[in-house]
This record gives structure tokens, sequence and C-alpha cells, in this order.
């Protein structure tokens, strides 16, 4: 959420407006219209935004996955309609149901089934009640009988306080369905398995104040690991195999022990930073996190984990990037439009360059010499030469876009956005689109992995990763995640 003050807030709304217009029959000066409209702006605002859940303090957090349905489930459909944790003191503590219509087109995947915050303590398992099951047939389909009682499956857990937790569901169907003429659910319970370090990914959710990590091979969720609030942006070190993500409503980073699936530390910030994207040198030298909230950039030694410095940027400071070298960043100021040019070793601002409207994300080049920008409200890419730090290319695309990554082997660019429903690909040179991946929903970040040479695009709409062959331009796999997805990193990309 921006925390810009009511001044810095109508100077945004005013970078939308022309000169001098004339209103009502009358002159109206430019910034009397940017602060009406801003009214309007914060008045709408206040319904739609929704307010940032607390971190957790005595509770923790517990998501349940379905494994793809068996091949004899085929004929099956059934209606979930509660979920409860059963308390080792004989509480019913009810989760939150993701999915309630089940059969086995639709759980041809993981899915997720429920999740849920639940105090800490000894858990004995888990109930589920059941409205409606059909059981299909040449002659179509069959009611079958159904109790008023929920089913329990006994699975034995404690939950610790502001711990994530991750449990597996597979589906006996011969002991759920009886004779053919009944349906009560019966699930085995398991803790999924880690992967080796090299196939992890983690996606960064907003709204639900956790992470997903989730094995890039099997596409399969393996751990959820509690934050801060609002985590946003990450940055990963994979020779140190530790991840970096901005707590946006907690003003500090978050370090992420990517062995122990953990946060293991917070370095603190400034009261109201706000901090939205971070950054990581090649060398793993310099953290750089963009701070909204204050409009700066913080330079964070990784290994103290102190603050070194700080460096008065724009205003709206979104996302930050480092070049090749690690010696320049350049800092994203999506309110007062600009680029700020950071020299990294002497923290320094160098330049400040004017771009279009609300500049969002960037990324480089293979070669490192073009530095493209898109931009949230404006439907073009900046290219920026980092050598001369000159505007050398200006190209409209389809519509305002949120997520950009260069192709590692082509140089091709892939280009996201909310309004759209394909991931366009382009040629580097003259932005003629060469290609596209068919989402059906907007793309608000990705990442490529070298590994699996994959595409990894983050869908906030469906709250889910979409996984794209870099070949073959189809989609290859999806994975339910936590609520809000914003950033995904996989350990191998490039």
């Amino acid at each position: 959420m921006w925390r810009f003050s009511f001044i810095e807030s109508a100077r945004f709304v005013a970078l939308f407006l022309p000169e001098p217009c004339e209103l009502w029959g009358g002159a109206v000066r430019q910034r009397t219209v940017a602060l009406a409209i801003l009214g309007l702006l914060l008045s709408g605002c206040g319904a739609a935004t929704l307010p940032l859940r607390p971190r957790l303090a005595d509770e923790g957090e517990v998501y349940l996955y379905l494994q793809p349905f068996p091949q004899e489930a085929e004929r099956l459909r059934f209606r979930v309609e509660a979920v409860y944790a059963l308390h080792s003191d004989g509480r019913e503590l009810p989760l939150s149901v993701s999915l309630s219509d089940l059969r086995r087109r639709d759980v041809s995947r993981q899915r997720l089934l429920a999740k849920g915050y639940l105090p800490a303590g000894e858990y004995a398992g888990f109930s589920f009640r059941t409205r409606e099951a059909y059981l299909s047939s040449e002659e179509g389909e069959s009611a079958l009988l159904t109790s008023e009682t929920p089913a329990k499956v006994d699975f034995k857990f404690v939950v610790e306080r502001n711990r994530g937790y991750v449990l597996s569901l597979g589906l006996k169907y011969a002991e759920s369905v009886e004779s053919g003429h009944s349906f009560t659910p019966l699930f085995a319970i398991f803790i999924p398995g880690r992967p080796p370090q090299g196939l992890l990914g983690l996606v960064a959710n907003r709204r639900s104040n956790d992470i997903t990590m989730f094995d890039k091979k099997s596409s399969q969720v393996v751990a959820v690991i509690a934050t801060g609030r609002a985590p946003s942006g990450m940055a990963l070190d994979q020779r140190a195999q530790r991840a970096y993500v901005a707590l946006s409503g907690e003003d500090s980073i978050g370090v992420i022990d990517i062995l122990s699936g953990n946060v293991s530390q917070e370095i603190r910030l400034s009261p109201g930073d706000a901090p939205t994207e971070v950054a990581l040198t090649p060398d793993g030298r310099t953290l750089l996190s963009a701070n909204r909230g204050s409009n700066t950039v913080s330079l964070i030694d990784p290994q103290s984990r102190f603050e070194q410095g700080r460096i008065s940027v724009g205003i709206g400071p979104r996302a930050v990037v480092a070049d090749q070298t690690g010696r320049r960043a350049y800092v994203l100021n999506t309110a007062s439009n600009t680029i700020s040019v950071v020299d990294v070793p002497s923290r320094a601002l160098l330049r400040t360059i004017q771009v279009e409207t609300g500049p969002v994300r960037g990324q480089f080049n293979r070669r490192g010499d073009r530095l493209y920008i898109i931009h949230e409200v404006s439907p073009y890419v900046t290219v920026i030469n980092p050598n001369t730090l000159a505007v050398v290319g200006r190209f409209r695309v389809r519509s305002p876009m949120e997520a950009v990554r260069v192709d590692p082997n082509t140089d091709q660019v892939y280009l996201g956005g909310m309004r759209e429903i394909v991931v366009g690909l382009y040629d580097p040179l003259s932005f003629a689109a060469v290609g596209f991946v068919n989402t059906g929903t907007g793309i608000v970040a990705m990442t490529t992995d070298a590994d699996e040479n994959n595409l990894y695009m983050v869908s906030a709409e469906k709250n889910s990763l979409l996984i794209s062959s870099r070949l073959s331009k189809r989609i290859v796999g999806e994975i339910d995640v936590g609520e809000g997805p914003y950033w995904v990193v996989v350990m191998g990309e490039n």
C-alpha cells in the first residue's frame, strides 16, 4: 500500500493532467483539479483497499493440499461444505475452504483444499462435511447418500506460533464410496517431503503474509513460510541459499534460510519506509531496498545485516535493478515518472532520468547494455543505455505492463500485464511481437529457470503460479499459492 502524504499524492494525480485546462466554463488551475480528483480517488480507494492482516502472534497457519485424484475416481464428484481442525481439547476450529466442488478433472494436479490460522497447540486430526456427492454412469449421474455428521480423519500434529505448515491429502476412493450408494470422504494425510535445495522456488503472498515454497520439478507445494506483513519483492542469493523479502507492512527485510525454510532474521529499516522491492548485487555484497514510504533507497550489508546508507530518490520508488557489475543501481520512481541512477560504491545519486508515466519494473538484456523499463500506466517500453544514461528507445506495446523478463537464451523480452490474458514475447530491437504464452489471466511477476528451461508467472487474480515451457510456449504446470501473490524466485533462475 502506498504511504504518501496528501501533498505527494496530489502531485501524483497532477502528473496525469495537462497544463491549466478549462472546466465548467472557467479557468481552473491544474493543482485545484488534481486535488479534486484526488479526493474522489481517496474516497474510492478506502472502500476497495483491504487492510493488511496482522502478522501471526500466538497462531500458526495450515494449508491442506489435495493430491491428484486416482483414476478410479473419474466418475465421482462431491461438494465439501466445511473443513475443521480438531484440537486435542475437543474444539473444532473451522478452516477456509478454497475448493469446494471436487471432481477428478479439477484435481488432476495438486490443489489447495483449505487453509486457516490455528491457535498454537496439539491437534488430533481433521473433519470434513459434505452435502452432495454423485457417481456417474452411462445412464447419467446418481446421487450418493451423505452423512450429516462430518467425517473424521485422525492425524496428530502440533502447531507452533508464527509457523506455517503444509499437509497433503490423498483421497481413499474405495473406502469413501461404499457399495456404490453412500459417500464418506476419507483421506490419507501426510507431510510432503522436501526436495533438494536446487529444486526449490518461492512465491511471496502479500495478503496472506506468507511465502509458498514449491518443488519446481513436480510443481507441488512442499512448505509455507509465515512472515511479517505484506511480503513483496524478493532477491535470491543462490550461493548462500538465502532469500531476502521486502516486508512492506513491517518496515523491514526478512532473511529466509532456504535450507530450514524459515525467516531467520529481520533487517529493521526506518519507521514508515514501507520497502516494496529489493535487489542484490551480483557479488552478493550489497542489498538494495526501494522504500516507497520514505522515497529512499537503502544500501544494506547482507553479512552484518545493517543498513550502510540511504539515498533520497524520486516519489514512490517501486523497484530497484542492479547492473551486472554491481556498481550502479536504477531505482524506478512510479509517482514521479523518473529513474534514479545510484552509484553503489560511493552511495551517491548520479542522475535522474525522465521516463514514461508510472515506471514499475526493469531488466537488463544479456550483455547489460540495454535496460528495459515498463510502465503500469503508459503502454510504452523505455530503453535506457546504461553507459550514456540516455533514453535510446521508446516502443509502444499492447497495454501498460507489470512484469518483464529477458529470455537468457534469445534476448527476447517477455512482457505481462494485469489487463492481458497472454504474455507477449518481443524482439529486443524492434519490439515487434514474435510469440506469446496464453495465460488466460493477468501476470504481475515472472522469472526464468535455466535448469528446467521454464518461465514462471505469478497470477494475482487466480492466486496461482503458472509454469510455461520456454520452448513450446505452452503452460505445463500450475500451482495454487497464498493470497495476493506478488513475486517469484527459483533456485537456478537466470
